[in-house]
């Protein structure tokens, strides 16, 4: 029969804990002076329990048994002579067996006041070290330590699979003046899953919340956090890192980027096999090691130097692709991992691959789990729908102006760099972040201090982000989707720039575009499409970017923009290839786009990959792998892809031909390479250039070799100049020029 006791605490505190409504539950459970007199008094909330004893830890002996208050769950009893506290468990008796419990409530608070203050300052890069949930191990008991951020709560739970998803059972310490949460709990072991029960100002419980800094979460549709201890895993990527760090100036060196949807890249049955490509969204995904071996070798043989991968930050749902995620801090499930994932990152690495990964600061969805309304505040959010909420994307946009939000999204930038090696990020939708008119109309947004629509906060946030980035890890690539025409993007911050280092071109990607999607008869009238890149080709530091978003959304594949029968769709699109590897700015291609895929790009299946088993489409990768080779073995294709001194046109006004030439140069003794592009179906023999240098013109690629599909009209290996002047330059080349192609010449001094 339970031991039954009046308790020392009013019957208001006793309803409020065993009610889950008490406002400081350290204040009375755990080990206390016995407020009637001389000694020490233990209180311990254990819903279900037959006895209670308690056992101290040095000597295993039975200090006291504790007394059942009026069946609520809460036992209470003095510690007979005891004055000084000491370190002890619970012997807890249930109907069906007794079992040892260390008491939550015996440890004291763990938190470090100056990463407090850091926090609430806006500056901590590292929160991910404490914040959220950690191995510790106190007084000689291993556990996990929880910590949330939730000023505007009344009471904190922590609630999962380890305490019945009781809120009642582990009720959580406050430090008032930072608005954080925590609390250590005994044997809570890796991989546990777990959310947080929060109780907001009005007294309603929220929806169950998952833990914005986990580390890992559940397999959507599942939504609860999980526990992961550290496993220290061992990096093998030293060297790598090491000559990242030395040669760290991208801007002067070759960049091809290979974009990459992990869950549809290549889809696998259970067995081992790849996918077909009519695979249904029930096709396994291919996990991050089965990634790691497939993924990376064909990277490594396209000859990319880089691959990009979108957003892994876990999200709940699949068609949003990583672009609305809930779990910055973690690795999607779906894959593997966070030790899968590093595993990935270092296999990259080790086969000479930088990794960049989509990094979304921009907005966040309303999902019940998620973190808008956390503690029924509007807390990492603007509680003003013209601030808070994103029309386009029905999402909610993070207060940039809030202090412990900024080291929210600072310390996860900084995550990813320093816990996963991430070579660098690629932050999308910024001009959503700069302008707080964006996809606005008037009325439906509110100017900043100075009255302009220049959201200072996201800049501020943005700046500081580059700042510590480029700072703490030399050598890594800060990128930006950006439209507009926003000054200074890829300028350092210290000149009044935003600090990253490379910008996304969008013009030129929708001029040109634009005009590939053209009939070639009409395409004399649009040349400038072509040309007006490089009138502000130098005013960024820019990426061209053919990525996912121009495969989607009912714009059909690159390859079906092309206009003509399959023969021409195909030429255009080599030729368009050629341009874009030759023109100014580094490089990005989205999966599919390497082999011409047809389709347009689904996340629900495999790539085409069967496509492969017909010449044109094998034709077309073997192109990329070439003009990736190219880029590499020609240095003046990239030395100088940021500077105008590392461009020349020779012919930029033939609009009637739709023909292009020019020249890339490199640093002084690098040899130039002549270029040029005829974007109509007519081949022409004996065509004049004029050229500044005299020399043999090696024909290194042209991408209307039959070994590509084409008609292989060429030069037969290059060509070499008459001391003749033309066109305004000393000497000429006198060239065939192919239809619907794009050739490469490297000069040579001698033949």
């Amino acid at each position: 029969m339970k031991n039954q006791a009046i308790s020392l605490l009013s019957n208001v505190e006793v309803v409020a804990l065993t009610t889950a409504k008490h406002e400081d539950v350290f204040s009375i459970l755990g080990m206390h002076q016995n407020p009637q007199g001389k000694g020490l008094i233990v209180r311990a909330f254990l819903p279900d329990a037959i006895s209670v004893d308690v056992i101290d830890n040095n000597t295993g002996k039975n200090v006291a048994a504790l007394a059942l208050v009026n069946d609520s769950g809460l036992f209470e009893g003095p510690l007979g002579r005891r004055r000084n506290c000491f370190n002890y468990h619970l012997r807890v008796a249930y109907q069906d067996e007794t079992v040892i419990v260390e008491d939550p409530y015996r440890y004291p608070a763990l938190l470090n006041d100056n990463d407090l203050y850091l926090f609430c300052e806006g500056t901590h890069q590292h929160v991910y070290q404490w914040m959220g949930a950690h191995q510790r191990e106190v007084d000689n008991v291993n556990g996990t330590h929880f910590v949330l951020w939730a000023p505007d709560a009344k009471r904190v739970s922590v609630v999962g699979d380890f305490n019945f998803w009781d809120g009642r059972r582990h009720v959580m310490r406050k430090h008032p003046a930072a608005g954080i949460w925590e609390i250590f709990i005994p044997n809570v072991a890796d991989h546990a899953t777990y959310k947080y029960e929060i109780v907001g100002r009005d007294g309603q419980i929220q929806p169950l919340k998952a833990d914005p800094y986990a580390f890992a979460m559940q397999h959507p549709p599942e939504t609860a956090s999980t526990v992961v201890h550290s496993h220290a895993y061992q990096w093998q990527d030293e060297k790598w890192l090491a000559e990242r760090t030395a040669e760290s100036n991208h801007y002067q060196g070759p960049v091809s980027i290979y974009e990459v949807h992990l869950g549809s890249w290549r889809r696998c049955d259970r067995s081992g096999t790849a996918a077909n490509h009519n695979a249904s969204s029930q096709n396994s995904y291919l996990t991050y090691r089965e990634l790691a071996s497939q993924l990376i070798p064909y990277v490594v043989e396209m000859e990319f130097t880089h691959m990009q991968l979108m957003p892994v930050s876990e999200y709940p749902f699949d068609g949003s692709w990583g672009y609305q995620p809930v779990g910055l801090f973690a690795p999607t499930s779906r894959f593997g991992s966070a030790d899968d994932f590093k595993y990935f990152v270092d296999c990259c690495h080790q086969a000479g691959i930088g990794l960049l990964l989509d990094w979304v600061p921009g907005h966040f969805p309303t999902d019940a789990h998620g973190t808008g309304k956390l503690d029924g505040s509007c807390l990492y959010e603007h509680e003003d729908v013209r601030k808070g909420f994103h029309p386009d994307w029905k999402t909610l946009i993070y207060n940039y102006g809030r202090q412990e939000v900024q080291s929210y999204l600072l310390s996860n930038a900084i995550y990813w760099l320093d816990q996963f090696h991430i070579d660098g990020l690629r932050v999308d939708a910024v001009a959503s972040m700069l302008y707080l008119d964006y996809s606005r109309e008037e009325g439906e947004w509110l100017p900043n201090i100075h009255g302009g629509r220049e959201n200072l906060e996201a800049i501020e946030l943005l700046q500081q982000v580059n700042r510590r980035a480029y700072g703490n890890y030399p050598g890594v690539m800060m990128v930006a989707e950006e439209s507009t025409a926003w000054p200074g993007v890829s300028k350092p911050v210290d000149g009044g720039g935003l600090g990253f280092g490379f910008k996304w071109n969008m013009g030129w990607m929708n001029d040109t575009l634009k005009y590939m999607e053209r009939d070639p008869i009409h395409r004399q009238h649009h040349h400038n499409e072509m040309t007006f890149g490089i009138v502000y080709g130098f005013s960024e530091n820019f990426v061209l970017p053919l990525s996912h978003d121009e495969v989607v959304h009912g714009k059909g594949s690159l390859l079906n923009k092309m206009p003509g029968d399959d023969w021409q769709k195909f030429a255009n699109l080599r030729a368009y290839y050629g341009f874009m590897w030759t023109h100014p700015g580094k490089k990005l291609l989205f999966m599919g786009g390497e082999f011409a895929q047809r389709n347009e790009w689904n996340h629900d299946q495999s790539l085409d990959w069967h496509l492969l088993e017909e010449a044109k489409h094998e034709g077309v990768q073997l192109l990329i792998k070439d003009l990736n080779h190219t880029y590499l073995s020609i240095p003046a294709l990239s030395e100088l892809d940021c500077d105008s001194s590392g461009f020349e046109w020779l012919d930029s006004q033939n609009s009637e031909q739709s023909i292009l030439v020019y020249l890339r140069k490199g640093k002084a003794g690098t040899a130039p390479a002549l270029v040029v592009v005829n974007l109509t179906p007519t081949s022409y023999q004996g065509y004049c250039i004029g050229v500044p240098l005299a020399g043999f013109y090696r024909e290194c690629l042209n991408t209307d070799s039959s070994k590509y599909g084409g008609s292989n009209v060429g030069n037969e290996g290059g060509v070499c100049s008459h001391s003749q002047a033309y066109a305004g330059q000393p000497h000429q080349v006198t060239l065939s020029i192919p239809p619907l192609a794009t050739m490469i010449f490297e000069w040579q001094a001698n033949f």
